[in-house]
């Protein structure tokens, strides 16, 4: 029996879930508008092995949501998934959010594309097209939206989602797209995970870090 610990932080949504082998045991999370990740992680990770009785010293691996998303989520998230690794001696696991977010959307939609977006302000989104299989259509870009962004894809049904994708519907408008509102979830982390711990498929714990792939530009202080 293996333990996994999941952490996803690259958005609004301040999300932790605990896997066995065989299913989730266990999920907390909360959107917040003020970002309350740095007090509210380590809270849910308490809550989420308390509720099961388990030790911190019986999980396997830490599996974390690597980006990309929001700089601050994603340094919060990094540094606790690794300080758990380095003091419990147990490997850090990286999944990519959009990965994640189009596997676990697959599941309760059916459509032949799919098109995770997070949103990084103005009309800009970090997104990726993904088949029903999971495939990586198009490598993660972040995307300035206009009318002919994802044109080519549109000659079949896309489902775009995500917390940038309802800001893009008057945009794209085109009758094959579909839009939902959601954040990335914890929960949605499990398949990925495991598929990386059978295979060993673990990070250098020293030298890893997230996924930004947009440079952090720090706003002006108010006089």
């Amino acid at each position: 029996m293996a333990y996994i610990l999941a952490i996803e932080t690259t958005t609004k949504n301040c999300s932790v879930a605990l896997f066995d082998d065989a299913k989730q045991l266990v999920l907390k999370e909360l959107v917040s508008e003020g970002y309350s990740h740095a007090e509210q992680l380590t809270i849910f990770i308490e809550e989420v092995l308390s509720e099961v009785k388990i030790s911190i010293n019986n999980l396997n691996a830490i599996a974390l949501s690597m980006g990309p998303g929001s700089y601050t989520g994603l340094r919060i998230g990094t540094s606790t998934a690794k300080g758990l690794c380095y003091s419990l001696g147990i490997p850090l696991i990286a999944i990519s959010t959009l990965k994640a977010m189009a596997l676990g959307i697959s599941k309760h939609y059916d459509f032949p594309l799919y098109c995770p977006m997070i949103d990084a302000r103005r009309i800009e989104v970090f997104a990726g097209i993904y088949d029903s299989e999971n495939n990586e259509i198009r490598e993660v870009d972040a995307d300035v939206v206009d009318v002919n962004t994802y044109a080519e894809y549109l000659k079949n049904e896309v489902l775009f989602f995500g917390d940038g994708a309802l800001k893009c519907a008057d945009i794209i408008s085109n009758e094959n797209a579909n839009f939902i509102e959601c954040y990335p979830s914890a929960k949605d982390i499990r398949t990925l995970a495991f598929q990386k711990y059978s295979n060993n498929d673990f990070e250098d714990v020293a030298y890893f870090e997230p996924f930004y792939l947009k440079d952090f530009v720090a706003g002006k202080k108010k006089s």
